[in-house]
Order: C-alpha cells, then sequence, then structure tokens
C-alpha cells in the first residue's frame, strides 16, 4: 500500500509557481514597417545634415557617401552671415507671438465651449470645427487686401503672426475643449462655495489643471508657425523674412554650392526639430488626456 506523507507541523506546502503573463507578440511585419517609416522620415533629414560636413566635389563624386574628410565651412559660413540670424530673428518673434496668442486666446474660447452651458453652445462649437476644413491657402488673397491695405500692418511681426494665429484656433479649441470637460466640477463648486468668481476660478484653477493641454497646443503652434511658407510669403519683404524663406532665397542665390545649402537647411529646420523632440513626451499627455475626455 502507497503510503501519504503529510508536512510537519510549523512547515507549509510550497505554493505553485505562478506562470508569468506575456503581453500580445508584436509581429516582425509591425517593427519592418515602422523602420520603413523611420528611414523615409529621417533619411532626408539625415541625408542634409551630413551634406553640409561635404564639399560640392565629394557631393558630385559619391552623392550617398559620408564625409570624407569632415568639412566645417559650410556651417561655419551660414553662421557668420547676418541674414541667417535676421531670418532666425524673425521666425522667433513670430512663432513665440504666434503661440501666445493661440495659447491665451484658445483656452478663453475653449472654457466657455466646455464648462458652461448656454444656448447655441454646440452651434458656435461646430463653426471652429468647420475652421478645420479651410486651409490658409483658401484666403491668402482676402488677407493679403486685409493686412496690408486695412489694417496696414504688411511687413510687421504682427501682421504675420495675427492670421496664423486665427488658423491655428480651430485645432487648439478642438484639443483644450474635451480636456477641460475632463476636469471634476466638483473643483468649481467648492471654489463657487468659498467666495471664489469665474475670473479667479479661471486664473487660479483652470488654468494651472489644463498646463499639459496647453503645452500640446502651444508646441503645435510654434512648429506650424516656424515652418509656414505661404503666408510669409506674401506678406514679409526684405529684411523681414522668416527663415523658410531664406532657404529659398538663399538656394537661389547659392544654387552651385549644393553643400552651402544643405548646411543653411539643416540649421533652419534644426531649431524647431530640437524643440519638438524635447516636448514630445508633454505632446503625447496633452493628446491623451483630451482623447479621454
Amino acid at each position: 500500500m502507497s503510503t501519504m506523507t503529510l508536512p510537519a507541523q510549523g512547515m507549509t506546502a510550497p505554493e505553485p509557481r505562478q506562470r508569468r503573463r506575456r503581453g500580445p507578440r508584436t509581429s516582425p511585419l509591425v517593427y519592418f514597417v515602422a523602420l520603413v517609416l523611420v528611414a523615409l522620415t529621417l533619411g532626408p533629414v539625415l541625408y542634409a545634415v551630413l551634406g553640409g560636413f561635404r564639399t560640392n566635389a565629394q557631393l558630385a563624386e559619391n552623392p550617398a557617401g559620408l564625409p570624407n574628410p569632415w568639412v566645417l565651412d559650410n556651417y561655419a559660413k551660414v553662421l557668420t552671415d547676418d541674414r541667417f540670424w535676421t531670418y532666425a530673428l524673425n521666425s522667433t518673434v513670430v512663432a513665440v507671438l504666434t503661440t501666445a496668442m493661440v495659447v491665451i486666446f484658445g483656452l478663453m474660447a475653449a472654457y466657455p465651449l466646455s464648462r458652461y452651458r448656454f444656448k447655441f453652445r454646440e452651434p458656435l462649437y461646430m463653426i471652429f470645427v468647420t475652421g478645420l476644413l479651410f486651409p490658409a491657402t483658401v484666403a491668402v488673397i482676402p488677407l493679403f487686401v486685409i493686412i496690408s491695405k486695412d489694417l496696414g500692418m504688411s511687413n510687421t511681426w504682427w501682421g504675420l503672426a495675427l492670421p496664423q494665429a486665427a488658423f491655428s484656433l480651430p485645432m487648439t479649441i478642438v484639443i483644450l475643449r474635451p480636456f477641460l470637460q475632463a476636469i471634476p466640477t466638483d473643483i468649481e463648486e467648492a471654489a463657487f462655495i468659498d467666495g471664489a468668481g469665474r475670473v479667479s476660478i479661471f486664473l487660479r484653477m483652470m488654468l494651472p489643471l489644463s498646463a499639459p493641454g496647453l503645452v500640446t497646443v502651444g508646441v503645435l503652434a510654434f512648429v506650424s508657425s516656424w515652418n509656414a511658407y505661404l503666408l510669409p510669403l506674401l506678406l514679409m519683404q526684405g529684411e523681414m523674412r522668416t527663415l523658410p524663406l531664406g532657404v529659398a532665397d538663399y538656394s537661389s542665390e547659392h544654387s552651385a554650392d549644393t553643400a552651402g545649402v544643405f548646411a543653411f537647411t539643416s540649421l533652419a529646420m534644426i531649431p524647431a526639430m530640437i524643440f519638438f523632440l524635447a516636448m514630445q513626451r508633454r505632446i503625447v499627455g496633452g493628446l491623451s488626456g483630451a482623447v479621454k475626455g
């Protein structure tokens, strides 16, 4: 007869090993497609940056090769050019003004559309949503007439920042409205009981709580303004031109200097790229908050 052994007193039976739960495996095809997309996106950027470290002779001899030797003259030539810094100053000022107006007016418009209940609230919100369907190219001629003749703001920083902010407001309100709707109403009710007014609640409570969404729309507005080409082409002339226009001017003036054009283009796009990559996590956080709302 078989005998059963019982565990001694004071000893516990060993617990069965728990199997580790593994998440769903990602198909190798997904990784391959992702690598192809990354190569297509970063390939031209890396080619332009590396091309600035080469000479025109190297580019003509081996267009797809690496710098050998590495040349710094092209970047030094661009950085010592006064026009580059003039273009960079114009782009920076216009982008900062555009971002400030988008954040301020976008929050002021999204707050009542998300927290207050009034007649025609949804139709008013749909007007802003409809604004996403109309790009700046549709209204370039009326904008040129209004800014240059009616307002007399042609060839000025404010004359370019105002229409850029106006075209960025629909996207800003679409992102901020669900983000603000996700904030509990109990916070406002408690503040009303304590005697706080609507302006005080907006400045002291809603503004800090909506910081992730404001960072998201601010970064998007800054990058969009930095890369804008059509509106600056119509409204800015001479020394008031921005970096995208400066790239076009430099390319036409130095059409034979391909390496120099690569260097100018790389320096023009690197600031916005670094700024976007540095704020990437905050952008994702703000967008995820808007989706949850």
